[in-house]
C-alpha cells in the first residue's frame, strides 16, 4: 500500500494553497495535512484547520493570534510569527512542503524548506528570483527535491523529462499578455486595480495577477528558469500565447519542439508537483483542441511591457539586481492596489529603485534579505513622493 505523503503548506490561505487543499481533499488516501499557515487571514486559516485537522498551524499575524487560540480543535499546536512559518517549513515529519507564500515573505521559509531534505514543492518564485543560487545549492547539499509548481516551470519540468538537459536549445515560456495586451501604453496607464485584476484565463491572487498585466510575471519567471534548469539567459524566450493552452516549451539541439498542454487550472501542476514521478486522475476539464480550434503565438512588445527587457539586463549585472528588482516591484504593485499611481508607474518606481542600488556579491541569505528590506524601503519613499505629487 502506497504510503500517505504528509504535506505542509505555506501559505494555505492564498490562491496555491487553497487548490492544493482541494486535491489533498480530493485524495484523502494519498495525503494528509501535517501543517498549514496563513498570514493574516485567520477565518478562513480556522476553517482550515476544523477540516483538516492538521498537527500544526501558524498565523503570521501575531495580533490574530490570541483570538484564534481560543478557536482551534484540541491537538493542534498553534504556532505565531516568522519564527512559528520557519519551524513548520522545516519540519522532519513532512514528506512534501508546499511554498505558496506571496512575495519575499517567502524568501526565508523556502530557503529552510531547502535545507529539509524532503521535497519542495516551489510556487514562491520571488524567493528563486531573490536568492536562486542560494536555494538551489541548499537543496543539492541536502537531498532536497525541488520540483517546481508554476504552470510554465512545471511545463518545462515535464519536457524534460527523460532528456538530458544539455540537449535543450531553448526554454521557450508562455504568457498569456493579461488583461492589456492589446491597449496602448496611454489607455494601459488609465486602468484601474478592478481592470487589471480581471485576467482572461486565470484566476489568481492580486499580486500575481497585476504582475501578469505588466508581464513583470514572466521577466520574474525568465530568472527563475535560469535557476531551476540552469540555463543561460539567451536560452530563454518568451512568446504570447493568448489562449494559455500551452504552459511552455523546450525546443532542443536536433530542433524538435515539445510542449505541455492542458487547460489553464493550477490544480494540474500542483497535483504534479504532489505526485510525481506518478500521475492521478484530475478533477480538471480535459482539454478539447477540437473546441478551442486554434492557438495563436506571437512576440512580446518590449516597448509596451518592459520588464521582459530588464529581466535579461538584470540577470546578466547578477549581485543584488534580482533582488532589488523583485522587492520594489512588490511595494509598486501594492501602491497600484491602493490606487496611489498607474499601472505603467509600477516599472518607473522599480527601475528608480534599481539605479539607486549599489552592486555588489551577496555572501549569504542574509544578504539578501537585507538588500530586499532596502529596496522596500527605498521604493516606499519613491511612492511617498509620487503621492505628494499627484
Amino acid at each position: 500500500m502506497q504510503k500517505v505523503k504528509k504535506i505542509s503548506i505555506l501559505g494555505s490561505t492564498g490562491s496555491i494553497g487553497c487548490s492544493c487543499l482541494d486535491i489533498i481533499r480530493n485524495n484523502p488516501r494519498l495525503f494528509k495535512v501535517l501543517s498549514l499557515s496563513a498570514g493574516r487571514n485567520s477565518g478562513l486559516l480556522l476553517k482550515q484547520i476544523r477540516e483538516f485537522r492538521p498537527r500544526y498551524a501558524v498565523i503570521a499575524d501575531e495580533n490574530e493570534y490570541p483570538a484564534l487560540r481560543k478557536k482551534i480543535p484540541a491537538g493542534v499546536k498553534l504556532l505565531a510569527g516568522n519564527a512559528g512559518i520557519l519551524e513548520i517549513a522545516s519540519l522532519k515529519e513532512t514528506d512534501i512542503c508546499v511554498s505558496s507564500l506571496v512575495g519575499s515573505a517567502g524568501l526565508k521559509p523556502t530557503y529552510a524548506a531547502a535545507g529539509a531534505g524532503k521535497r519542495l514543492a516551489i510556487a514562491n518564485k520571488e524567493s528563486l528570483v531573490m536568492a536562486g543560487q542560494f536555494i538551489m545549492d541548499r537543496a543539492r547539499r541536502s537531498g532536497t527535491e525541488i520540483i517546481p509548481v508554476d504552470s510554465e516551470h512545471s511545463a518545462i519540468f515535464q519536457c524534460l523529462a527523460g532528456n538530458d538537459t544539455a540537449d535543450f536549445k531553448s526554454i521557450i515560456l508562455t504568457a498569456s499578455g493579461g488583461p492589456f495586451l492589446n491597449y496602448s501604453k496611454s489607455r494601459m496607464s488609465r486602468m484601474k486595480p478592478e481592470n487589471a485584476l480581471k485576467h482572461p484565463c486565470w484566476k489568481m491572487g492580486a499580486k500575481v495577477t497585476v504582475d501578469s498585466a505588466t508581464l513583470m510575471n514572466k521577466a520574474l519567471e525568465i530568472i527563475e528558469a535560469r535557476w531551476l534548469f540552469g540555463a543561460d539567459s539567451g536560452k530563454i524566450k518568451v512568446v504570447i500565447h493568448r489562449e494559455s493552452i500551452i504552459h511552455s516549451m523546450v525546443q532542443f539541439k536536433d530542433n524538435s519542439v515539445i510542449a505541455q498542454l492542458s487547460v489553464p487550472d493550477m490544480r494540474i501542476p500542483i497535483q504534479y508537483a504532489l505526485t510525481y514521478p506518478d500521475r492521478i486522475e484530475s478533477p480538471v476539464k480535459t482539454l478539447n483542441l477540437a473546441d478551442i480550434k486554434s492557438l495563436t503565438f506571437a512576440e512580446p512588445d518590449e516597448k509596451k511591457f518592459p520588464f521582459l527587457k530588464l529581466a535579461y539586463q538584470v540577470l546578466e549585472k547578477g549581485g543584488v539586481y534580482p533582488a532589488v528588482m523583485s522587492s520594489a516591484n512588490e511595494v509598486a504593485v501594492d501602491g497600484f492596489l491602493k490606487k496611489q499611481l498607474n499601472i505603467t508607474q509600477i516599472y518607473e518606481i522599480v527601475v528608480n529603485t534599481l539605479s539607486s542600488a549599489r552592486n555588489r556579491k551577496m555572501k549569504t541569505i542574509e544578504d539578501v534579505e537585507d538588500t530586499g528590506r532596502w529596496a522596500r524601503e527605498y521604493a516606499s519613499e519613491l511612492l511617498k513622493k509620487k503621492r505628494g505629487n499627484r
